[in-house]
């Protein structure tokens, strides 16, 4: 008897991942792929902090911690916010977790009634959406584009809430556009929820993958805000699962309830090997890498719109490039299985990131390099000129 429950027909898949299995599979062929679709750093987690993991397995350090996660390294994670950013941000507010993933679960799991309405952009991540729908509440896109940078406005929010939303989810760096949003606009957007007595949600997960400066934390604008971060990123820990929330402090102990219940701790080595992170010796790595990332932006934006496509966001952060393939095509999802499958070149269409205009834009990551970028543009001009 096969049931599943009824919230599982509005989860969709996640055509990136089902692109990369096909792509896998042409590989396996004999294929030679280059790979933009996956938003996976292509760098090795830095030296410093595997390490640490391995030393603290070797220590025999594995046992559980703190459901929030160990005491050190949210001491640690409060002193980077103190350095970096100037934001005073105490380590009783922070919750290490289980990626920004597990983040995003404890706090939809906190805040989200069944049938409450939360706004998102459109396009945005969309695990997103689905990861409130499976804690019952009810996805609200704000469709985004480039009349405002692919990021909502004042007054888009107050345009968009009703009666049943209960906070807004945003993300500075965005994905799929790598946009960001300024000091002035999140304090703009937390008045806004604070005025509708509204959760602010804030997705900081490519913070350090900035090319024109450091992006402001909404740390910085209230500690009512809840702040999303993660080690995949700019830290490139991917496959270590390992991230990390600021809470307001009257939701602390309701979010180390539901960590203890749904997951009981963050994983122990990684979390030993976190602690590497901030030091100054893999910090000055990140930053190498932070300017190849910007190289590779600034090789592949321009070859791309030599070819025809159109980068209609301002790419400050992460590392996509969201164009409007229009002018080149009807569907980008076909075109994204035919680049594929006829060109070697893997990218994700605007199918992934929602329903506003989604047949018109593909994203380009380049998180592969530059050689590789090089040869993927002569690959995209060929196919284009047949």
């Amino acid at each position: 008897m096969y049931r599943p429950a009824q919230r599982l027909a509005d989860i969709s898949p996640f055509h990136v991942v089902e692109l990369l299995t096909r792509a896998r599979q042409l590989e396996a062929e004999g294929r030679d792929i280059i790979h933009m679709e996956v938003g996976e750093p292509d760098f090795p987690t830095p030296e410093p902090i595997a390490r640490a993991a391995v030393a603290a397995i070797e220590q025999g350090r594995t046992l559980y911690t703190q459901a929030l996660g160990l005491p050190e390294l949210r001491e640690a994670i409060s002193g980077f916010y103190r350095e970096r950013y100037g934001a005073d941000v105490p380590a009783s507010r922070i919750a290490v977790t289980n990626g920004a993933s597990g983040a995003l679960n404890l706090a939809f799991a906190c805040l989200a009634d069944p049938g409450s309405e939360w706004l998102l952009t459109d396009p945005g991540y969309p695990c997103n959406r689905h990861i409130l729908r499976a804690y019952e509440g009810r996805p609200r896109n704000i469709p985004v584009g480039p009349e405002n940078n692919f990021q909502p406005t004042p007054e888009l929010l107050r345009k968009h809430w009703s009666t049943a939303t209960r906070g807004l989810l945003v993300a500075s760096p965005a994905n799929p556009t790598g946009t960001l949003l300024t000091r002035s606009e999140i304090e703009a957007l937390a008045a806004v929820c604070r005025e509708q007595k509204g959760h602010f949600l804030v997705d900081e997960i490519y913070h350090g993958l900035t090319y024109e400066g450091d992006a402001p934390t909404a740390c910085a604008a209230g500690d009512d805000i809840w702040v999303i971060n993660s080690f995949s990123k700019y830290f490139q820990m991917t496959g270590w699962r390992l991230g990390w929330m600021v809470i307001p402090q009257a939701y602390v102990r309701d979010v180390e309830k539901l960590a203890q219940n749904l997951v009981l701790c963050p994983s122990t080595p990684a979390q030993y090997g976190a602690l590497a992170a901030f030091e100054p010796e893999t910090i000055a790595l990140l930053e190498t890498r932070r300017a190849e990332f910007r190289r590779r932006r600034d090789f592949l934006a321009p070859a791309l719109e030599a070819i025809g496509f159109r980068i209609t966001a301002r790419p400050e952060g992460a590392f996509y490039l969201y164009c409007d393939c229009s002018a080149l095509c009807e569907d980008s999802f076909a075109l994204a299985r035919d680049l594929l499958e006829t060109a070697g070149v893997a990218a994700t269409p605007g199918l992934d990131f929602g329903s506003h205009e989604p047949a018109k834009h593909i994203r380009f990551a380049y998180t592969t390099e530059i050689e590789r970028l090089a040869e993927a543009a002569q690959r995209l001009k060929t196919y284009f000129s047949r």
